[in-house]
């Protein structure tokens, strides 16, 4: 008998789930199979019967949020495509747990390196100088540090309104710190 596409969908997200919570909390080498499986209420052979290991299921999740803000961003105007356009895609509230297991202290620094690719996709509006030998590295600070606020964000259970996060980072870069500092 085969099973029904939504129960298999469920129970894959129930691994998911329980798999993001735990590598919010530890490193995924402290993860076991079967604290995933015991957390997801579920028996090791049915973890096995979605993903052959830990790291299989980390590729899975990876990609499928990778994909997801490949798709997002694809539907944007390219012409004023932003890093915050791509925040915008990682707050949907499906992936929040995955963001804020990947992007948190035990998070990998290769999905934060892919995540980084797949944001500038060459096509950034931030009006930088062409070819010149300082666009990687102003690149690279608009992108990390957006990266940076939106994960202190995420750790600080999302303290300002959607509205205030956006506004902070934009103005951050158009005015600097200046405005906020005390005089």
């Amino acid at each position: 008998m085969k099973k029904q596409p939504q129960i298999t969908k469920k129970t894959r997200q129930t691994f998911i789930d329980a798999f993001c919570e735990l590598y919010s909390q530890k490193p995924i080498e402290k993860i076991s199979i079967q604290e995933i499986s015991n957390k997801a209420g579920y028996n090791r052979s049915t973890f096995y019967q979605y993903f052959t290991d830990i790291y299989e299921l980390l590729d899975f999740v990876e990609n499928d949020l990778l994909n997801y803000i490949k798709e997002e961003l694809a539907k944007k105007d390219l012409s004023s495509h932003t890093v915050q356009d791509a925040l915008h895609c990682l707050e949907k509230k499906e992936y929040l747990s995955v963001l804020t297991a990947f992007l948190g202290d035990y998070g990998s620094f290769r999905f934060l390196e892919r995540l980084k690719r797949e944001i500038t996709l060459g096509r950034l509006e931030l009006n930088l100088p062409p070819n010149s030998s300082i666009t990687p590295y102003l690149i690279e600070f608009h992108i990390a540090t957006s990266l940076s606020l939106f994960r202190l964000w995420l750790q600080r259970q999302k303290d300002l309104s959607t509205e205030e996060f956006f506004k902070l980072v934009d103005n951050l870069y158009t005015k600097g710190v200046t405005p906020y500092s005390k005089k």
